[in-house]
């Protein structure tokens, strides 16, 4: 088996980071011509073209598994010299997460709560979407998700956290007056609010309602955050499928009404890792976990969204 060297590895990831082999050199301490030579050389050693030489510089698929490797790599050293107690380990631990938006602004943030104060932790939470939280992971730029995908990146280890329910809603002026008849006419032809350009689940929902014969109307509102999805949702500027967390205390005010009770629908949620014996990613997946087993609901129900990807898109917005 031939051994990847570290220096190289390491040098590889710098390029990715920087984005150029000028600036690798220079936060390495080393000449553009040293940088070049070690991706060379690692790149002859592995029999693959690892990197595009593109502004900014972008791994291929098989540069992606090596700018992972040593992105663990070093989560692993600076675990180890946590435990040593050697010089920075009283730094604070980063721990990256890639969370979907609607998570963010129910659940998730109270999950970090939960992870002891003397595990000395500090969070960098990135929003994204499925596609992109996927390669997120790959990439190495995450060291754990949450995701409405079960199957495992490479690597990584999946735990199933629960199900967020989501509420067709909209503002009881807005009901009477675009909802009032079959909503299966009704909904296609109503103002409807968006999350961004690639959030499908209305149009999924409405697809399903019709099977296959419609989607959300072409009156579209894009409103790219969660708080601000539901806010344009209550204020009346179309309807939306909304987090119950979220939709509940609106109901209780009078400001939304749910419009077809018997379709709620369910999107499971996951949380997927690093396969790595690291202490800090694993206090944060039990705090994860806990907190979830609270605010999700478990187990699988009648309109569960399962592998929908029209569901899915939106379970990751």
């Amino acid at each position: 088996m031939t051994d990847l060297p570290l220096d190289q590895v390491r040098t590889l990831l710098a390029v990715v980071d920087e984005g150029t082999f000028d600036a690798a050199a220079a936060a390495l301490h080393v000449t553009p011509s040293a940088v070049s030579q070690r991706v060379k050389a690692l790149e002859q050693r592995t029999g693959r073209v690892l990197l595009l030489r593109t502004k900014p510089v972008r791994p291929t698929e098989s540069g992606e598994v090596l700018v992972r490797l040593a992105r663990q790599v070093g989560r692993l050293e600076r675990d180890a010299y946590a435990e040593l107690g050697l010089s920075g380990a009283g730094e604070p631990t980063r721990v990256s997460v890639a969370v979907n938006a609607d998570s963010l602004a129910t659940w998730f943030l109270g999950a970090l709560t939960r992870v002891p104060p003397e595990a000395r932790l500090s969070f960098e939470l990135r929003r994204e979407d499925e596609a992109h939280t996927a390669a997120l992971l790959r990439e190495g730029t995450v060291m754990a998700a949450v995701t409405s995908s079960p199957d495992p990146v490479p690597g990584c280890s999946v735990r199933r956290l629960g199900r967020m329910r989501y509420l067709p809603v909209a503002r009881p002026e807005f009901a009477a007056r675009h909802l009032d008849g079959p909503l299966r006419r009704a909904l296609p032809e109503a103002p409807v609010v968006v999350f961004d350009r690639r959030d499908d689940f209305q149009d999924g929902f409405v697809r399903r309602l019709t099977h296959g014969r419609a989607e959300a109307g072409v009156r579209r509102h894009y409103v790219p955050t969660s708080e601000g999805f539901v806010e344009a949702v209550a204020a009346g500027l179309g309807w939306g499928m909304v987090p119950e967390a979220q939709a509940v205390p609106l109901l209780r005010e009078g400001r939304l009404t749910v419009f077809a009770p018997d379709r709620t629908v369910d999107v499971p949620l996951y949380w997927q890792q690093w396969k790595l014996d690291s202490p800090a990613l694993a206090v944060v997946a039990d705090a994860v976990t806990e907190a979830a087993a609270g605010a999700l609901r478990s187990g699988r129900a009648r309109g569960d969204a399962g592998r929908d990807p029209a569901v899915s898109a939106r379970a990751d917005r």
